[in-house]
């Protein structure tokens, strides 16, 4: 028996390991692969000599090359097979984009009585909201946690890689369902400010954008980045830091903590939840409207569980492209959130005309809200003018019924029909308003 140690570099995980050893194994002759991406090396056994050309195609055939591994590694990779399956992955969400915009499916939205409906609205809400666009924030986290986790352990059975969700479920459910009551209990206590919720939005953004940077491969930096809980917190609900595989606890953890993440639908349950003034049916109206989304989270945590050999490592590449796309998305729906604006030069807002009428002194500005926004979104104002805000809404079931207007303090669920909210600007600029994901947006220019 012949042993031949091979540095290799490009590793990072597991998954790197097996597949390796799986094209190694296919050489006549070798009869054991033993490849840690640890060390960055191989161990190859075989029965007979093996030259170095055959084994070195092997690996590459793997997508990796022999070598050293460099100690400083660089920010881009100048691999072009990364960039072409990276261009194939976008061509392909590019066209898929489409058909569903096409076929209405980033349309869905519910609206009905919600009286007539009773504890069944909640569910239902929930059933529209796991699959909705409202989901990117919560649906993308998921995409992006199952996705790396079945990159990182290719060896698991399918039933091993979805075990996850349904603990990540589980802590979901159980957790809407006690904060639920407590926030039917307690009522606005635990409502976070839209600028919080825009920071929140916007960390969960940067963390889904570092996965989504691990999955294309396109960053040999950012990929040997792990993410960690600190030590306190991680000794706090007794999880082990230096595991590494994705335990109950976290999954947990991680469900119980997207009731503090922003979504049109999860917003509207939770102002229902404390409407309701009791901490029994604030628990049912949460718990029932988490237990309506696992259809939608479960899907997707069942799609990457699925995916096996080599279609697989193509497969995360696209993931990682669909994960970053939504991180940018979500990052500029935080940012509306916070009602940040960034100054746009020398542009004079007192060279604009207002387009709202003025009525016994008061300026009318007046807006519908549908299931896809708002209109008009724009409106053009005086300084130190009362404003009444007229707004008709059309559908309360979706993300644009929550308004938020962080700059002038203002939060309101909209209810069907006429709503008016009063406001007076003091001075200059652009203040901005959203739904409360910050998907759909509109803003006040305030002149002189």
């Amino acid at each position: 028996m012949e042993k031949i140690n091979v540095p290799i570099k490009g590793m990072h995980c597991r998954s790197c390991e097996l597949i390796i050893e799986e094209e190694l194994l296919g050489i006549p002759g070798i009869t054991k692969a033993k490849v840690s991406h640890k060390i960055k090396s191989a161990e190859i056994y075989s029965t007979m000599p093996i030259s170095e050309s055959k084994i070195a195609d092997a690996i590459k055939r793997s997508g990796y090359e022999i070598g050293v591994e460099e100690e400083n590694k660089p920010w881009i990779t100048a691999d072009p097979d990364v960039y072409k399956n990276l261009t194939i992955s976008a061509l392909i969400i590019i066209v898929l984009y489409f058909i569903l915009k096409s076929t209405g499916f980033f349309d869905i939205s519910f609206n009905s009585n919600s009286s007539s409906l009773g504890l069944a609205l909640p569910l239902v809400m929930g059933l529209t909201a796991g699959f909705s666009t409202c989901m990117a924030l919560i649906g993308g986290l998921t995409f992006a946690i199952s996705s790396k986790y079945s990159d990182l352990h290719p060896d698991a059975t399918s039933m091993q890689k979805f075990r996850p969700h349904l603990f990540f479920n589980l802590g979901r459910v159980i957790s809407f369902a006690i904060l639920g009551g407590a926030i039917g209990l307690l009522g606005k206590v635990f409502q976070l400010s839209g600028a919080t919720i825009g920071l929140l939005t916007i960390a969960v953004s940067i963390l889904m954008l570092i996965i989504g940077l691990q999955l294309t491969k396109i960053s040999p930096k950012i990929s040997g980045f792990s993410l960690s809980l600190p030590s306190g917190i991680a000794k706090f609900f007794g999880l082990n830091k230096q595991e590494k595989e994705y335990n109950h606890k976290n999954a947990m953890l991680v469900g119980a903590l997207t009731f503090f993440l922003p979504c049109g639908f999860t917003q509207a349950m939770q102002l229902y939840a404390i409407s309701s003034g009791s901490f029994a049916y604030g628990a049912m109206i949460m718990g029932l409207f988490a237990i309506g989304t696992m259809p939608g989270l479960l899907g997707i945590g069942g799609l990457t569980s699925f995916i096996k050999g080599k279609i697989a490592k193509s497969f995360f590449k696209f993931a990682g492209v669909v994960v970053i796309i939504l991180a940018l998305f979500n990052f500029s729906n935080g940012w509306n959130l916070t009602g940040w604006t960034i100054a746009t030069g020398s542009a004079k807002n007192n060279q604009i005309e207002s387009n709202v009428p003025i009525e016994n002194g008061v300026q009318i500005a007046k807006m519908t809200q549908s299931t896809f926004g708002y209109d008009p979104d724009y409106f053009v104002v005086k300084k130190g003018i009362p404003v009444k805000w007229i707004i008709n809404s059309e559908n309360i079931n979706t993300c644009a019924s929550s308004i938020f207007m962080p700059k002038m303090n203002i939060r309101k669920y909209l209810e069907e029909g006429e709503n008016i909210i009063e406001f007076t600007p003091t001075e200059e600029g652009t203040i901005k308003f959203s739904c409360s994901m910050g998907m759909y947006t509109g803003k006040f220019s305030i002149i002189n």
